[in-house]
């Protein structure tokens, strides 16, 4: 496994053993301080109203006074420790979900690249070899003498072919692994040589199988329907001869099984009287490498390419029919959302802390339900796309946040905070629009604390 799969570097994660232990040695090493802070401004108030034990007034002025200050610090510590315990847990809890969400994204990524990019069944073009003898000029030395020597050399040359009639057909099956799919061809090639050379009539019809094959099946070489027999294993050279100015036609068939993709590939040469026809019987079909057939006809799940060349055409990269997948779209989105998550619930309480009056148990519900509503999108998201998901979970929350309020008039102000500061952020995350949204969230929440506090209070 890659490490890009693995997960997003430098994020705690809960399923791994070492992180959860660090995390809950840091969590008592920061309760116990924070234990320790609460206590010793405890003693150290009573050591200063012992210190006043003589003047009574004045331990009881001072003592009163900061038991009151002293009751509501540890209330409102109280909200503060719930408000740090729920951000601290929901950002192991949303960390974790991104780390697992981003190598389910990843996972998913490298299995479509598999089954497009993994081998191929590439077709080359037969070469038509024969053997000249070319003259050559060199020196050597003789006698203590530059001599300039001329002599013959055999050289190795190409014929191109006259005209190449091809029709491959192409069905689709899964492998044994279930990873990708594989292309079941079944190949018909005739190819017309001409003999334009006045002086050579001994040639060699070079033929090879198709590269990345797994299976090859019923391979022949036919020569004016008659079959031309290997002389050595391996060795696709058939020998034959041809005068000065006749002409000849092969014929090349097999069944191969091997790669997700079928290309051919003039290797080169110029085509000429060029036809390839490829049928593939399966839904998704493309072409490949970009050169456009001259043709193209659809006929429920099978597609049919042509491609035609009359004269002297050269094409550089092999073509031929791919299955095309769908684009992966939006992602790195959920697992975005949910490292932010921690700062949406701090400014969605902030508003209700600002609109609402908010007991312990309140708080600790309402973040139980934010979590729990950022949980099952995460989940939901692998399955449909996640922004009509969450707007059908946030339906659900707003439905709880109601009863939230003690009156129709409270529950209005949590259902207003709950839109502005939860459902709009997350919103805002999950659409190209992301800082228009945001914007328009931020601005709903600071109108409606304006209007709370400023408009409602002074009617």
């Amino acid at each position: 496994m890659t490490p890009s799969a693995q997960g997003i570097p430098g994020l705690p994660d809960l399923t791994h053993p070492d992180q959860l232990v660090q995390f809950g040695t840091k969590l008592v090493q920061g309760s116990l301080l924070f234990v320790f802070l609460i206590v010793a401004l405890g003693v150290a108030i009573a050591l200063i109203s012992f210190s006043l034990r003589r003047n009574t007034t004045e331990q009881a002025v001072f003592f009163g006074e900061w038991s009151i200050r002293y009751s509501q610090l540890l209330k409102g510590l109280q909200h503060l420790a719930l408000i740090l315990v729920l951000l601290i847990t929901g950002f192991f809890l949303t960390s974790t979900l991104s780390n697992r969400y981003h190598h389910w994204e990843q996972a998913k990524v490298a299995q479509i690249a598999e089954s497009v990019a993994g081998d191929k069944l590439e077709q080359n073009a037969p070469q038509i070899r024969y053997i000249t003898e070319e003259p050559y000029t060199y020196t050597t030395q003789v006698n203590n003498r530059i001599v300039k020597v001329n002599d013959k050399q055999k050289v190795t040359r190409y014929l191109n072919l006259a005209g190449s009639q091809i029709q491959v057909k192409i069905d689709q099956s899964v492998n044994v692994q279930n990873r990708s799919a594989i292309y079941n061809t079944d190949y018909t090639a005739d190819y017309k040589v001409v003999n334009q050379l006045s002086d050579i009539n001994s040639f060699f019809f070079e033929a090879s199988p198709p590269e990345g094959y797994s299976l090859l099946a019923n391979y022949k070489v036919e020569r004016d329907g008659t079959r031309l027999k290997q002389t050595n294993p391996g060795d696709y050279g058939f020998p034959f001869r041809l005068e000065p100015g006749q002409e000849t036609t092969f014929r090349v068939t097999y069944q191969a099984q091997g790669g997700s993709r079928w290309v051919y590939n003039a290797a080169n040469q110029l085509l000429s009287q060029f036809r390839l026809t490829a049928t593939a019987n399966f839904k998704n079909a493309d072409f490949a490498s970009g050169i456009v057939p001259t043709e193209i006809k659809g006929d429920g799940n099978s597609t049919q390419f042509t491609w035609v060349f009359n004269d002297n055409v050269s094409v550089k990269n092999p073509f031929g029919v791919f299955t095309s997948t769908s684009q992966v779209k939006n992602t790195g989105i959920i697992p975005r959302l949910l490292l932010l998550a921690p700062a949406i619930f701090l400014w969605w309480i902030l508003l209700l802390y600002l609109s609402l009056p908010m007991s312990l148990k309140n708080i600790a519900i309402a973040g139980g339900i934010f979590f729990a509503c950022l949980l099952t999108l995460t989940y939901i998201a692998r399955v449909v796309n996640p922004e009509p998901a969450w707007i059908i979970i946030s339906l659900i929350l707003l439905g709880l946040i109601y009863g939230l309020g003690s009156n129709s008039r409270a529950s209005l102000a949590a259902i207003i905070c709950t839109i502005a500061g939860a459902i709009l952020p997350v919103l805002a995350l999950l659409i190209p629009f992301s800082g228009l949204t945001l914007s328009l969230a931020g601005l709903l929440s600071v109108a409606w604390l304006a209007v709370h506090h400023w408009y409602a209070e002074n009617r």
